[in-house]
């Protein structure tokens, strides 16, 4: 095993990769000015990190098995921080694209890898609150990334939070490296890494491997991809907000989220994992239902807490479920659930754009809704007792 790492620490090395990919959501129409493109050009620079940090999953698991989780995710991080720093001397759209797509790659290995080192040094019945307490750093990075980069950008240049960033990274992955010592050069012992590649294949030859990877493929369709996304663009179309208006309610989602993380542990000793799944589940349908009458943008506003508070608590269940699908081969676990959230975040996010054209925002949010009633009942149906 390597050295004990403060949770602090491994929250710090998440908040900078899920700040590398919020940062950008302010700073597109300045890329755009500076490489003399439209926005919905540049707009590629976001597809450029979103789509090698999901598929990396399929790699970034069994690497970490085999040679050591926080070795990997050290490593990530440091090529996460360089990419960033190139970012800032960009010259055109392209090389800013190709960049992107280095930075995603890496920044997708972190947080399942280091999620993966937490169970494998906490016991389960702790395992839950251990990891709510690692989520601060990403929460912290959707509630302060965008308004951040966007105003240092503002004052000085789009360029200077890619410095700033990366430099963060950089010093992150250098105090990782310290920590670990001489066993960043080693493999830990014990870590065969279970069968690489194949460790998939015994994942899904487990009837409850195979049920958590249908949860988290509707986990993101219906939440991740579906209704969060488009909230924002509900604000503005439905209630006449400008953008600035609509990011600031939207963030309501993080402080909602943030809650989550100190209140964890009172929640699961409350509702348990089978209450968890109902109580947040059915919370955020409920909120849903509500979203898609809400007579003025206020309750949206109250909305988007209540939504961050009961996703992760019934988001936290699942995640805790993934790092013991496969206990032999954890990193690889964590990186199917993630990589199964993430394709169904994509397909999601197609879905609701067509709901969108057929029943608009408040059909959807409602046919959403619906969606999260049939999630929560499946996922408790395949939750253990106890």
């Amino acid at each position: 095993m390597p050295p004990a790492i403060p949770i602090t620490l491994l929250a710090l090395a998440g908040f900078t990769t899920g700040a590398g990919m919020r940062m950008l959501d302010p700073l597109l129409p300045a890329i755009a000015a500076a490489f003399g493109v439209t926005v919905a050009h540049a707009a590629a620079v976001v597809a450029a990190f979103v789509l090698p940090y999901g598929l990396v999953q399929l790699v970034a698991g069994p690497l970490g098995d085999r040679l050591g989780k926080v070795r990997i995710a050290c490593g990530a991080v440091l090529l996460f921080g360089l990419g960033l720093v190139a970012s800032a001397f960009a010259t055109g759209l392209p090389g800013l694209i190709a960049l992107r797509a280095w930075s995603g790659c890496f920044a997708g290995a972190v947080i399942p890898l280091l999620m993966a080192h937490i169970a494998d040094s906490v016991p389960y019945a702790e395992r839950q609150v251990a990891i709510s307490r690692f989520l601060t750093g990403m929460v912290m990075a959707q509630l302060l990334a965008g308004p951040v980069s966007g105003m240092v950008a503002e004052a000085v240049d789009w360029r200077l939070p890619f410095l700033l960033l990366g430099a963060l990274a950089l010093t992150v992955s250098g105090v990782l490296a310290w920590r670990l010592g001489a066993s960043l050069w080693r493999r830990p012992e014990g870590a065969t890494g279970g069968r690489g590649m194949g460790a998939y294949l015994d994942l899904l030859r487990k009837p409850s491997g195979r049920w958590l990877m249908g949860l988290a493929f509707f986990d993101g369709f219906w939440l991740f991809g579906g209704a969060f996304p488009f909230v924002g663009s509900f604000l503005i179309e439905g209630f006449g907000r400008n953008a600035a208006e609509a990011g600031l309610i939207v963030a309501g989602f993080g402080l909602g989220a943030f809650a989550y993380t100190r209140m964890a542990r009172p929640l699961l000793a409350r509702f348990g994992e089978r209450g968890l799944l109902i109580v947040g589940g059915g919370s955020i349908a409920v909120a849903l239902g509500l979203l898609a009458v809400a007579p003025a943008w206020p309750v949206v506003a109250a909305l988007q807490v209540v939504m961050g508070l009961a996703f992760y608590m019934f988001h936290g269940v699942l995640q805790t479920r993934a790092t013991e699908a496969l206990p032999e081969a954890r990193g690889t676990a964590v990186g199917a659930f993630a990589l199964a959230l993430f394709l169904g975040q994509s397909a999601g996010s197609l879905a609701f754009g067509l709901a969108l054209v057929a029943i608009d925002y408040r059909g959807a949010f409602a046919l959403a809704g619906c969606g999260v009633v049939a999630l929560a009942l499946a996922a408790r149906a395949n939750s253990p007792r106890g």
